[in-house]
C-alpha cells in the first residue's frame, strides 16, 4: 500500500507568506507552461481504453455491466461521463503543475447541479465525488473543459464554439480564483452559489424559461415526491418500494435471503450511524427502517453496488429515502498519492464536505459485507441537474462559465488559491490552452467511443439499453 500523504496543514499555516505562495505559483510555470497545458496527443503506449473499462467491470455486478456499456455507447457525451478512468490515465501521461487541491476527479458538466442546503435553500455546486482525491488543480479543469467541447458537438455546434465555451469556463475559473486569492480565509469558506444565479444564465426568454423549469423541478424532488413515485401501499398499508426491474430490484433477485438481507442492513446502518454528528444521529433515530432495494444509477457508476432504503418518521410517517452507494478506489489513485482515508466511503465523504459549500446532513459512510465500502446520503433532497443536451449556444456558454466559477470556489477551500492564481496570471494564456485541450480531447473521446462500439459489435462486450 502506498504511504498516505502527510498532513501539511500546520506547515502551510506557519511557513508560507503571501510572497512565497506567489513565488510558488510562478515557479510552477517552469514545470508546466500555461500554453503547454493545452497539448494533447495519445502516447505510443497508451492503454487500451476498453481494457480500462473491462478492468473496472470486473469489480462490478456482472448482470449490470451491460447496462453500463449500453448507456456509455449512446452518445459521445455519455461515453465521456462513464470514462473518468480513461481520462485519468491520459492526464497522468503529462507533467503537472504540482499545485494540489482536493479534486472532484470527475468534474464534467453533468456532475454540477442543484440540491437543498440544511436551511432548505437551493444551492448550485459539484454533486458527485466518487473519484475525489488530492491532485493537481488543472486535472479537474481539463475534465470540465473537455466535457464542454463534447457537449457542444453533441448539440450540433461547431468546434470553434466548443473551444470558445471551454475558454469561457477556464476564464471564469481563473478570474474567480484571482478574486478568492484576495479574500480572507473565512470569506472564502463561506462562499456559495445561490440557485437564483442560474436565472442570470440566459437573457433570452427561452433560456430563462428552461432555468425556471429546472429550479421548479428541483424544488419538487423531495422525499414526499419520491414516496409517490417509488412506492405503493403494502399489505398492512405501510408504503413499500415498487420494483422496476432491472433498475430497481429486490435483494432476493441477487441471491440474498431475508435473514441475510436484514443482518447486512443492520450492520451497515449501525456503522453508518456512528459516522454522523450527534445531532444527526438523534434525528436519524426518529425514523424506523422499512425496506431496501438495489438501484441502478448514473452512467459511470452502473454496476457498483447501490441501493436505496425507505425509512418512515415515528410521528407522522414522513418518508426519508437514503441512498447507499458503493465506494471503490478513486480512478485517480494509481497516479496520485494515496488517500489518508483507507475507508473509501470516508474518502468520498471527506472530499465532498471539503469541496461543497454545504453538504447533506445525512452524509456518512459505512462498511458492508465482504469488506466493501459505502457512503450514504439522501436519495432526493431537492436535487436537480441541467439538461445539457437541450442547451442552446447561449445557455451552454453561460453554464460553462458558472461551472468554471463553481469549480474554482471548490478548489480554493483546500488548495493554495494564491499560488494557483499566480500561476494562472492575469492574461488569457491558460484559457486559450484549455480551449485547445478541450477540442483535442473531444477528438480522443470520439475515437474511444468508436472502440466501445466496435467491442459491442464484435461481441467482446455485451451492451443493453435500460
Amino acid at each position: 500500500m502506498r504511504a498516505a500523504r502527510p498532513d501539511r496543514t500546520l506547515e502551510r499555516m506557519t511557513n508560507s507568506s503571501p510572497a512565497s505562495r506567489v513565488a510558488a505559483g510562478r515557479a510552477a510555470r517552469k514545470r508546466v507552461t500555461r500554453s503547454s497545458t493545452g497539448d494533447w496527443a495519445p502516447a505510443p503506449d497508451r492503454s487500451d481504453p476498453m481494457a480500462i473499462l473491462e478492468k473496472q467491470g470486473a469489480t462490478r455486478i456482472p448482470g449490470l455491466v451491460p447496462i453500463r456499456y449500453g448507456r456509455m455507447a449512446a452518445t459521445e457525451f455519455a461515453f465521456l461521463r462513464g470514462a473518468p478512468a480513461i481520462m485519468a490515465a491520459d492526464l497522468a501521461q503529462s507533467p503537472d503543475t504540482g499545485l494540489i487541491v482536493q479534486l472532484c476527479g470527475d468534474a464534467h458538466l453533468s456532475n454540477f447541479g442543484l440540491y437543498a442546503s440544511p436551511e432548505r435553500r437551493l444551492v448550485f455546486d459539484l454533486n458527485d465525488f466518487d473519484e475525489t482525491l488530492p491532485g493537481p488543480f488543472e486535472w479537474d479543469v481539463k475534465r470540465l473543459t473537455a466535457s464542454i467541447a463534447v457537449a457542444a458537438r453533441q448539440n450540433g455546434f461547431s468546434d470553434d464554439f466548443g473551444a470558445d465555451a471551454a475558454r469561457e469556463a477556464a476564464r471564469a475559473y481563473r478570474t474567480m480564483m484571482t478574486r478568492l486569492a484576495g479574500l480572507n480565509e473565512l470569506d472564502v469558506w463561506y462562499q456559495s452559489v445561490d440557485a437564483t444565479m442560474l436565472l442570470q444564465l440566459s437573457k433570452r426568454k427561452r433560456g430563462r424559461r428552461e432555468v425556471e423549469a429546472t429550479l421548479k423541478a428541483a424544488e419538487q424532488r423531495t422525499n414526499l415526491q419520491a414516496l409517490k413515485k417509488l412506492t405503493g401501499p403494502g399489505p398492512d398499508g405501510t408504503p413499500r418500494i415498487r420494483y422496476q426491474p432491472p433498475l430497481l430490484v429486490p435483494f432476493a433477485e441477487l441471491g440474498f435471503d431475508r435473514d441475510t438481507e436484514e443482518e447486512t442492513i443492520r450492520r451497515v446502518f449501525t456503522d453508518y450511524r456512528s459516522t454522523l454528528q450527534g445531532d444527526r444521529r438523534a434525528l436519524l433515530d426518529r425514523f424506523r427502517y422499512v425496506e431496501s432495494a438495489m438501484k441502478v444509477v448514473g452512467v459511470g457508476s452502473v454496476g457498483t453496488r447501490c441501493s436505496m432504503s425507505l425509512l418512515l418518521g415515528e410521528t407522522t410517517s414522513a418518508p426519508l429515502f437514503l441512498q447507499v452507494k458503493e465506494a471503490q478506489e478513486s480512478v485517480l489513485a494509481p497516479y496520485q498519492r494515496a488517500s489518508r482515508y483507507e475507508h473509501q466511503g470516508h474518502r468520498v465523504v471527506a472530499g465532498q464536505r471539503l469541496m461543497q459549500a454545504t453538504s447533506d446532513i445525512f452524509l456518512g459512510w459505512a462498511s458492508g459485507p465482504e469488506g466493501r465500502y459505502s457512503y450514504i446520503r439522501q436519495l432526493r433532497d431537492m436535487k436537480g441537474s441541467a439538461n445539457v443536451p437541450e442547451m442552446d449556444k447561449a445557455l451552454l456558454r453561460a453554464y460553462a462559465d458558472l461551472c468554471g466559477h463553481t469549480l474554482a470556489r471548490a478548489h480554493a477551500r483546500s488548495g493554495d488559491r494564491v499560488a494557483i492564481s499566480a500561476y494562472l496570471g492575469g492574461g488569457d494564456s491558460f484559457d486559450r490552452a484549455m480551449g485547445q485541450w478541450a477540442v483535442a480531447y473531444a477528438d480522443q473521446t470520439r475515437e474511444d467511443r468508436k472502440a466501445l462500439l466496435e467491442a459491442i459489435k464484435t461481441g467482446r462486450v455485451r451492451a443493453v439499453s435500460a
